[in-house]
């Protein structure tokens, strides 16, 4: 199931990209910004596909084609990761079940981003 953070920014894009075909910007990809902060606090706007795009050659042509997204192994996710992951290979000692998803109730239970997104982002 989704969390709340899930759900709201589903539809945060999903709105936004209703705004942007309404003003007629076809080709443009949906984005919000700010994630870490309250969602009253997200920024929407859109980007449009071609800024993703770079010039690659495929079977002999060149094709424009997005830039894959490797995992950045000098980031901070990364290293979160390698600080922990000999304690998280225990199955016994490393599995926590919080409970269900909450959907309602504090905002600090609830509404929370994800994890790597808050080490993206140094928090």
């Amino acid at each position: 199931m989704p969390s709340n953070f899930d759900a709201d920014y589903c539809y945060s894009i999903g709105v936004n990209a209703t705004h942007l075909i309404a003003a007629g910007k076809t080709g443009y990809m949906s984005l919000v910004r700010n994630l870490t902060k309250p969602a009253a606090e997200w920024l929407a706007g859109g980007v449009p596909i071609t800024m993703m795009m770079n010039m690659e050659k495929r079977n002999g042509k060149m094709k424009p084609v997005i830039q894959k997204a490797l995992v950045d192994l000098n980031g901070a996710p990364f290293k979160y990761l390698q600080e922990h992951r000999a304690k998280w290979a225990d199955p016994v000692t490393s599995y926590i079940y919080p409970g269900p998803i909450q959907y309602y109730g504090p905002t600090e239970v609830c509404d929370q981003p994800t994890r790597t997104l808050l080490l993206e982002r140094g928090k």
